[in-house]
């Protein structure tokens, strides 16, 4: 199977009268995790849950790694995992009920299995937490299962919307170095985050996108040069696309 990544090529997707994404084009190589940045509204989601087959696009073809998402969609979600912003678990399982679901809806043998969720809750600091109900716990702890289950089947293509929400510095920092070991396998990764300062040490590239389309695209550097802003950090150029980097004097306009 041809390892060509994440692509989408002219994509668009309206909510009745509303363009959420307008003639969007995005490739991300295996190898590359890409940051997708933009303020509220701007369209991430809806492209992420695109990418996903959640969402069906107006126009336009996505592919993963070679295969049409809107024409084969069971081989496509073979091939990605996801951690949503919000990860919905059956909280009255189990952490090691939920991941064997998980598990089985992949055809994931139960030795294989067993094997990948040891490894990636040691890693994560929950494999002692297993068997206990998901209802009691924490956003962070969430957070892992929903990590680790997007892991479960080793995918070559990641989307991931806010993935470190919730966890402590030392757990953003395992998920970050594990990222960072799965591009160096080859896995496609889409990273999309509000905390800027991540994105321009977790990601390679970055695609800012504003009203649906996308604005800037780069490496921090290259986005600085292109701006004219060099030695300026990316939330000084993100302001500065996105037309808000007037925040100082509605600040002071508050009465507080």
């Amino acid at each position: 199977m041809p390892m060509e990544g994440i692509m989408l090529e002219s994509v668009k997707k309206s909510f009745g009268d509303k363009v959420a994404v307008r003639d969007l084009t995005l490739s991300v190589a295996p190898g590359e995790i890409r940051g997708l940045l933009g303020p509220n509204g701007s369209g991430k989601s809806t492209t992420m849950k695109m990418v996903m087959g959640i969402v069906r696009p107006d126009s336009g073809k996505i592919s993963l790694c070679g295969v049409d998402v809107l024409r084969e969609p069971i081989e496509a979600k073979k091939l990605v995992g996801y951690v949503p912003e919000f990860p919905y678990l059956y909280e009255y399982l189990t952490a090691s009920e939920y991941l064997d679901f998980v598990a089985t809806a992949y055809r994931i043998d139960l030795k294989s299995r067993r094997e990948r969720v040891d490894e990636l809750l040691r890693a994560l600091q929950m494999n002692e937490h297993i068997n206990e109900v998901m209802s009691g716990f924490s956003q962070g702890m969430r957070q892992k299962i929903a990590f680790t289950a997007a892991l479960l089947h080793r995918p070559r293509a990641l989307i991931l919307d806010e993935p470190l929400n919730g966890l402590d510095p030392r757990s953003a920092r395992i998920v970050k170095d594990i990222l960072q070991r799965l591009a160096g396998e080859g896995v496609s990764i889409i990273f999309s985050t509000h905390v800027l300062e991540i994105a321009e040490v977790v990601c390679g590239k970055i695609t800012i996108l504003n009203e649906g389309s996308t604005i800037a695209e780069g490496t921090a550097q290259e986005l600085r040069s292109k701006m004219g802003m060099p030695g300026s950090t990316l939330e000084d150029i993100f302001l500065k696309l996105t037309g808000s980097e007037d925040t100082e004097k509605i600040v002071e306009a508050l009465q507080l």
